[in-house]
């Protein structure tokens, strides 16, 4: 088994009242932070788990009707919170990038897609499958804005077959999820199954030297989700792609955080995991963030 190190960082964020994303959340408007993580493969090279938002994201909702986007979910990045300026600090340049794998097609995941010119793309086939067949009209109201893609994009993908997702003993994840993929036939990353959320979603299990790690990205925003086993509010729940799967998927981690509690299970938006693991903060630190003020 291949070790890694991962590191957490964060690629600008947007504002969203609470009560969309957990039961009994609050009415007022609050930060949700783009976490995106940078895992460094003795073999592979360098990897990222998405990629946060760039500042491509304006251009591609200057106009409506991707500009409902914009207005519905108000995002706020500056050139020194896009992933190349944070791995810039690491010394780590675009053409440094090996592979991208992503969670889902999301605008605040695949935003900065397009800065890394000899990446590879990894992804979930039934999540590009549902994306390329949108119309402009429906790829907004799903969160979904395809010009942050590059040309190239197809090119350079080593999408996973879905029907090649199955259980792996060798992690503790296999009581609750069962269709997971060995990325690099390593032992090092694992592609899991995380449906509800958007079509295709998966999630990523990894060990560093010390810790088991669970990027769960939108499977829920926030942690007291998964601890607390509650769901959106009912009204988010019509921008969802499954709302019986989401749940699903939640109370599965929640199985996942009670057998090992050690476990690091990290959803993508979350304020605690921001203020915990976060390398290279934001100028915007934790002031509104959610759960921190």
């Amino acid at each position: 088994m291949q070790t890694v190190k991962i590191d957490f960082l964060d690629g600008g964020y947007c504002t969203h009242p609470e009560r969309m994303t957990i039961t009994d959340g609050r009415f007022r408007s609050v930060k949700f932070p783009s976490i995106f993580n940078l895992i460094r493969h003795p073999g592979r090279g360098n990897i990222l788990f998405d990629t946060g938002y760039s500042r491509r994201f304006y251009e591609q909702t200057r106009n409506y009707p991707e500009k409902l986007y914009a207005q519905i979910t108000p995002a706020f990045i500056t050139e020194s919170d896009v992933a190349v300026a944070k791995l810039a600090r690491f010394g780590i340049q675009p053409d440094d990038i090996d592979y991208v794998i992503l969670s889902h097609f999301h605008a605040d995941h695949v935003g900065a897609v397009g800065d890394f010119p000899r990446a590879r793309y990894i992804y979930l086939q039934s999540a590009w499958n549902y994306v390329r067949r949108l119309g402009r009209i429906r790829a907004v109201s799903k969160g979904v804005l395809k010009g942050l893609l590059p040309a190239d994009f197809t090119d350079r993908s080593q999408p996973i077959d879905d029907r090649a997702l199955q259980a792996i003993n060798e992690i503790p994840l296999n009581d609750a999820f069962t269709r997971v993929f060995d990325i690099f036939g390593d032992g090092s990353l694992y592609a899991v199954d995380l449906p509800g959320h958007m079509r295709g979603q998966m999630g990523l299990f990894l060990r560093d030297e010390t810790t088991e790690h669970f990027l769960i990205a939108d499977a829920c925003w926030l942690s007291r989700s998964y601890r607390e086993l509650r769901p959106p509010a009912k009204i988010a729940m019509g921008i969802v792609d499954d709302e019986r799967a989401l749940k699903d998927t939640l109370k599965k981690i929640h199985q996942v955080y009670q057998q090992h509690p050690d476990m690091n299970i990290a959803p993508s938006h979350c304020g605690e995991v921001y203020r915990d693991r976060v390398q290279h903060k934001a100028d915007w630190g934790t002031t509104g963030m959610n759960g921190l003020d």
